[in-house]
């Protein structure tokens, strides 16, 4: 999205039907408000005093005229932010086409986009710095070397100079990009920095309920607000929040999403969380105590999948789960339909359990609890809608139990408990019928890798022929014999 590592967030958290008013995130509404801010770009053209192109791809080169709200220097950040990114990543594919009008066309308007970005922010923003002023001055300077450079390209004819001015350009081009990177997330940082500093000095609930819902979209923008999110301790700032029990449960699920996003597995970086150690103990408590006290299956979920993130973060979290009994409140919510009904919020739990059950106290709490017939139900997850969103997250429930089961099937008293539920028969019926899994592969080798513990610890379980093919050769051997079988097999 922008000019910083990272790209925009995938949606690792899917919020439900009824969402909290505060966590609507409209993709085609957000189109929206962005379509009244773009226009033709002949205004810009005409200022320049260059023509207006009549090339075939000009009348797509839409930029932002009428800028963001008054007042609000985090949108101004970044939709300017967006369209200069964009203007950045265009100017280097007709560069590399070697369609100079055009390079030099846009990167006048690229001139202008800085420059109204320099002087809108400098309207709007708090303070000043000597570190963002020597910034902005490097950026314009660029702007300007890349405008007078470009405009030189045109007057040549000679390829082999041309050829030689066209790396100085894209040298230029990339120190420009490497400029308003830094300056952009040096003033993203400061308006971050202003959020967390309104919420911890608030003492009124709809001030801290409106602003934490704030870090929330900011999260939906991408691996870098995540990132700058946490750089400046804003998890730290939410843990505040998940602990006092004076803030209504909203706004404790608003924080407990912004865990959930800035912990995210997915994201590129982990060193940024380093001070998250710290109040580790605190936030895990409080959001198993959510999940508890949850009044609905979407604040369940945001809390469960703020836990299932850390406990990928940090083994140390699974053990403070195992102690503050976890795993028999996770196992209870699964029997309430209120908190949990859908597969993207058991897709949290067994990942909960899967991370869990790689310590060896797991698996007699597991069995005390009655969770290996629920793991076992969960092989046998299946979509109701049928969507692409919730066909995948089904085929997540099914590999997360597979492995589950085979991790706590270390344990003999687990294993027999597994083999006598028929948990071998319905890995059978995995491996061997695609449609089981929905032609899942990630789920095809979980289940062989879980059946081949059982059948080591129970092979009285299995028939010869499900031993030779599907125990006894290679796992990979095992893996094409199934991923090869057609369904009139079974």
């Amino acid at each position: 999205m922008m000019a910083l590592p990272g790209g925009r967030h995938l949606d690792s958290i899917p919020l439900p039907g009824q969402r909290l008013h505060l966590m609507q995130v409209d993709s085609v509404q957000r189109w929206m408000e962005d379509l009244k801010l773009m226009t033709e770009c002949e205004c810009m053209c005409v200022l320049q005093a260059k023509p207006i192109s009549l090339e075939e791809d000009a009348q797509s080169d839409l930029i932002l005229a009428g800028g963001p709200g008054p007042g609000d220097p985090l949108q101004l950040l970044l939709k300017r932010g967006w369209v200069i990114s964009t203007e950045l990543r265009r100017i280097g594919q007709k560069l590399a086409q070697d369609r100079w009008a055009r390079v030099h066309s846009m990167s006048v308007r690229l001139t202008c986009h800085a420059r109204s970005m320099v002087s809108e922010y400098s309207a709007v923003s708090r303070s000043s710095s000597q570190e963002m002023g020597q910034l902005e001055k490097l950026l314009m300077e660029k702007c300007s070397e890349l405008s007078a450079i470009t405009e030189r390209c045109l007057q040549v004819e000679n390829e082999h100079v041309l050829k030689s001015m066209k790396a100085c350009v894209s040298e230029t081009l990339s120190t420009l990009g490497q400029h308003f990177g830094q300056l952009l997330e040096l003033a993203l940082t400061r308006e971050v920095q202003a959020l967390v500093r309104k919420i911890n000095a608030s003492d009124n609930i709809y001030t801290t309920e409106s602003t934490t819902g704030n870090l929330f979209s900011l999260t939906q923008e991408g691996a870098p607000l995540c990132r700058i999110i946490a750089k400046v301790d804003g998890v730290l700032c939410l843990a505040d929040i998940l602990t006092d029990d004076s803030h209504p449960e909203a706004t404790r699920a608003e924080a407990a999403a912004v865990v959930a996003q800035v912990t995210s597995p997915h994201l590129p970086f982990t060193q940024h969380l380093g001070s998250f150690l710290e109040s580790m103990e605190e936030i895990v408590t409080a959001l198993i105590k959510l999940c508890q006290e949850a009044s609905s299956g979407e604040v369940f979920l945001l809390a469960s999948a703020a836990l299932a993130n850390i406990t990928f973060f940090d083994t140390m979290a699974c053990e403070m789960l195992l102690q503050l009994n976890a795993i028999r409140v996770l196992l209870e919510a699964c029997s309430d339909k209120q908190r949990v009904d859908t597969p993207y919020t058991r897709d949290q739990i067994v990942t909960i359990l899967a991370n869990m059950s790689v310590l060896e106290q797991c698996a007699s709490d597991i069995i005390q609890e009655n969770g290996v017939q629920l793991i076992m139900g969960m092989l046998s997850e299946k979509p109701r809608s049928g969507t692409p969103a919730e066909v995948a997250a089904c085929e997540r429930v099914q590999q997360k139990a597979a492995v589950t089961l085979a991790r706590l099937s270390r344990d003999p008293e687990v294993a027999r408990e597994a083999v006598r539920l028929s948990c071998m028969s319905r890995l059978i019926e995995l491996c061997r019928s695609p449609s089981e899994r929905n032609s899942s592969d990630a789920v095809l080798v979980a289940c062989l890798a879980a059946l081949r513990r059982l059948a080591g610890v129970c092979p009285e379980g299995l028939q010869d022929s499900d031993f030779q093919q599907l125990v006894q050769p290679r796992l990979v051997d095992s893996f094409l014999l199934c991923s090869n079988m057609e369904e009139s097999f079974v």
